[in-house]
């Protein structure tokens, strides 16, 4: 069975018989794990051995595991720095922000992929324009350069650890103080301001062989009308043809408030966004929306998309979290970022 363009959360730390039915479901191609998946690494493993059991090829199993605020997994896993102290250590060492961030990529990624998680939706691309409720500390810098810099070093880490990079929230999230988890969110700005400034580091790191990119649930008006995920001007127009990027386009989750307010259905939704060029739709905390959209939704799979999709398979290269842990380089760069939030204030300037 080949993948499908649905990615879907489930209830817990085991599979019950409901996520079961949903995973095997044709439309589905993916998880998304949550802080209440997860317990401890040992569970971890058994949670990402039975879906990747369920299906050949294997679901695609992804995280929301950045750094800060957001890391869904605590214990047994290293806690990773908000990506805002490695902009700080820019601003003072930039050679070695490069190189932290090389570090902190490559754990996140094999600390995950010995886990049995696929991928993690990161880096975040979004500038710092120091109003947006939601971005914050999640964005690296306020310059569009440092973020190219850092997130390019931060995807050569990931790539280390066997795993590929997500980029987000194209062209932009950062500009707009709302949160378009909880309300319609519209950036006013002209497209010239937004492609002199927010689009940038999408373009720089397209050039350096990003793998995916997830749109921003806001609203461009002065582009498109409709929401950047649902838009064919912001993901066929200027994605594709504009920055030539070859790559995966993950929808954000169907269920926020910014997609929602936009389409009253999930299947319409799931459509819109499939239909502007998204590879895969996410519905996350919301079961009934699921099972609507996989009773419902009618797509057929271009060959081009499954290839997009196939290629974000992790390659374990490590075995498993004991030989992990006695691993000479992921050693040295566990030891390396855990001093990354002190390090920030305390070096001098370069």
């Amino acid at each position: 069975m080949s993948l499908g363009p649905v990615m879907l959360d489930i209830e817990g730390t085991q599979l019950t018989e409901n996520d079961k039915r949903r995973l095997l479901h044709p439309l589905t191609g993916g998880v998304i794990l949550f802080a209440r998946n997860y317990s401890n690494s040992r569970q971890l493993i058994e949670l990402t051995h039975e879906i990747h059991g369920l299906r050949n090829p294997h679901l695609l199993i992804a995280v929301d595991h950045e750094g800060g605020r957001v890391q869904r997994f605590q214990k047994d896993f290293t806690k990773l720095p908000a990506m805002r102290e490695l902009g700080k250590i820019w601003d003072k060492q930039p050679t070695r922000a490069r190189h932290l961030a090389k570090q902190l990529g490559y754990v996140l990624s094999a600390e995950l992929n010995t886990c049995g998680v696929d991928f993690s939706f990161t880096p975040v691309l979004d500038i710092d324009h120091g109003q947006s409720c939601v971005i914050g500390d999640r964005a690296f810098h306020n310059d569009p350069n440092v973020i190219s810099e850092l997130a390019h070093h931060l995807m050569l880490g990931l790539k280390k650890g066997g795993m590929l990079a997500i980029g987000k929230h194209f062209p932009g999230h950062g500009y707009i103080r709302t949160d378009s988890h909880h309300e319609i969110s519209v950036d006013h700005r002209p497209y010239a301001d937004i492609a002199l400034n927010d689009l940038l580091p999408f373009h720089q790191m397209i050039d350096y062989g990003l793998a995916g990119i997830m749109p921003a649930h806001v609203i461009y008006p002065q582009v498109d009308q409709n929401p950047a995920g649902f838009s064919t001007a912001w993901l066929q127009k200027i994605l594709r043809a504009e920055l030539q990027f070859e790559g995966c386009i993950f929808s954000d989750d169907l269920s926020m408030r910014g997609a929602a307010d936009y389409l009253e259905s999930i299947v319409m939704r799931a459509q819109a966004a499939l239909n502007a060029g998204c590879d895969m739709v996410l519905v996350c905390n919301n079961p009934q929306g699921a099972d609507e959209l996989l009773n419902q939704l009618r797509w057929e799979m271009s060959a081009i998309s499954l290839s997009r999709l196939a290629r974000m398979h992790a390659r374990n290269n490590f075995g498993s979290m004991t030989k992990l842990r006695e691993n000479g380089d992921y050693v040295q760069a566990v030891r390396e970022i855990s001093s990354i939030g002190c390090e920030s204030c305390n070096l001098p300037l370069q």
